[in-house]
């Protein structure tokens, strides 16, 4: 085996920009050569103008303070489809009510928390109460949208539009006319809101009306770049839509703290899905093992400073 790439020692100083540190990184190994090498793959897939972006939401991310970020991302164009949770949704139309998420700490007396009305998101703290106002605005929504059959994409899309609020994810993807897709709405706080609208008034929504849309997404991309922020359904709608196409993903990122072993798709490789014929052969790559709240403010703060926007 030749040896040839030497490990180049990370300098710091006390005036370094985000994007100053994402580069002395670049030279390390382990996590900060990673985390180098998806801010280097993300700019290319911004860069390229052929290249459709999807972006895959999981985990607790808005509860956890990452909602300006994605929203921001989609109000300037680098986002061209989001996948994400009914979970980061719900917590995204909360914080839309003027209805704030607090911090605190995990070492808590959970059945307290529980007298007091408060839930717990490891330490992210939640008024009950918050859920009353999230019930009132959607049975709102839920009212107005009349004996229509919808799918969930256009459903999430009118939910935007009764949204007041320039940091929601929801509304900016409304606004900037991005499609937001989440297969499994039903697993969420959303999903039960419009079971218990439907049991008394009309509601026809379409649970598989997305795969078509999405499918064609895939198939009329030129090219295609995938940043998936933690894995789940999120992950799985986005690689799998390619099993039906002659395309694979060109790019892709993964911000993840799950491991292969399991056997679990949240932390299977990328290298796994170039098997599948989900990603491609010779697609620029990456997974990231670090908590996505530290590693994607990293990589967007990195790439924005590059692209000057």
């Amino acid at each position: 085996m030749k040896l040839t790439e030497r490990v180049e020692h990370a300098r710091l100083n006390h005036s370094m920009s985000a994007d100053e540190l994402v580069g002395a990184m670049s030279g390390c190994a382990f996590g900060a050569g990673r985390l180098a090498s998806a801010a280097d793959i993300y700019e290319e897939m911004v860069r390229d103008t052929d290249c459709t972006k999807f972006f895959g939401l999981a985990g607790a991310m808005v509860p956890a303070g990452m909602r300006s970020i994605v929203s921001e991302l989609l109000r300037d164009g680098y986002i061209d489809v989001l996948v994400t949770t009914g979970a980061n949704l719900v917590h995204d139309i909360i914080e839309s009510l003027g209805l704030r998420h607090f911090r605190g700490t995990p070492d808590v007396d959970d059945v307290a928390l529980r007298a007091d009305g408060v839930n717990r998101i490891y330490d992210v703290f939640l008024p009950e109460h918050h859920f009353t106002a999230f019930e009132e605005k959607m049975q709102s929504v839920f009212s107005g949208l009349g004996k229509e059959r919808l799918s969930i994409r256009e459903l999430l899309s009118r939910i935007g539009g009764h949204i007041d609020d320039g940091d929601s994810i929801l509304r900016s993807a409304y606004e900037r006319g991005v499609p937001v897709y989440c297969p499994a709405l039903a697993d969420s706080i959303i999903g039960l809101q419009a079971w218990l609208y439907a049991q008394k008034q009309p509601l026809q929504l379409d649970a598989i009306a997305d795969m078509r849309e999405f499918i064609d997404l895939c198939f009329e991309a030129k090219r295609t770049g995938a940043f998936i922020v933690g894995g789940g359904v999120p992950k799985n709608f986005i690689f799998q839509a390619m099993l039906v196409t002659p395309k694979e993903f060109d790019y892709a990122i993964q911000l993840t703290m799950d491991r292969p072993e399991p056997g679990g798709l949240s932390g299977a490789t990328l290298d796994e899905a170039r098997s599948w014929g989900k990603v491609g052969a010779e697609a620029k790559s990456v997974t990231v093992y670090s908590d996505a709240t530290i590693t994607l403010p990293l990589i967007v703060a990195a790439v924005r400073a590059r692209l000057g926007r």
